[in-house]
C-alpha cells in the first residue's frame, strides 16, 4: 500500500453542487426584475391624496354593442364601421386615455367580439371593458 500519495475513493459524496441552483435562481432574478413593473401596475392599488380645488375629468367612454342580427350600435345607435372608426378617432384626438366598454349579446360569435376588439384597439383605444350580466350564475349554452 502506497502511503502519503495515494487518495481515498471510498464513501459516499456528500457535497451539493449548487452552481446550476445559482445560474437558475440568477436566471429567474432577471426575469422578475424585468416582469416586475407590469405586474406592480396591475396589482397595487393606492389611495391618492385628495384636493379642494382639483379638477379630474372622467376619461371618455365609448360604449359599443354588438346587437343579435350583427348591428353596431355606438352609444345606442346605429352606426357603420366606418362610422365607427371616425368616431373612435375623434374621441382618441380629444382624449388619448379613452375607453371602451363592449357589450356583445350572447348570440354574437366569439369572432365578431375579437374583430370590434381589435378594430377599436388599432385606432388606439388600450382600455377595455367587457359588460356582462353578473346575475346569470350557468355557462351558456
Amino acid at each position: 500500500m502506497a502511503a502519503g500519495g495515494a487518495t481515498r475513493r471510498r464513501g459516499i459524496v456528500a457535497e451539493i453542487n449548487v452552481t446550476p441552483l445559482v445560474d437558475i435562481m440568477l436566471v429567474l432574478l432577471i426575469i422578475f426584475m424585468l416582469t416586475a413593473h407590469l405586474i406592480a401596475k396591475k396589482a397595487i392599488e393606492v389611495e391618492l391624496p385628495r384636493a379642494a380645488n382639483a379638477t379630474s375629468l372622467p376619461p371618455t367612454t365609448l360604449a359599443v354593442t354588438l346587437a343579435r342580427d350583427g348591428a353596431v350600435l355606438l352609444e345606442g345607435k346605429p352606426v357603420s364601421v366606418e362610422a365607427l372608426r371616425a368616431a373612435v378617432r375623434k374621441a382618441i384626438a380629444k382624449d388619448p386615455k379613452a375607453q371602451a366598454i363592449i357589450v356583445g349579446d350572447k348570440s354574437v360569435p366569439h369572432g365578431r367580439v375579437v374583430w370590434l376588439l381589435d378594430t377599436i384597439k388599432s385606432l388606439g383605444v388600450t382600455t377595455f371593458a367587457i359588460q356582462i350580466d353578473p346575475t346569470a350564475f350557468v355557462a351558456p349554452t
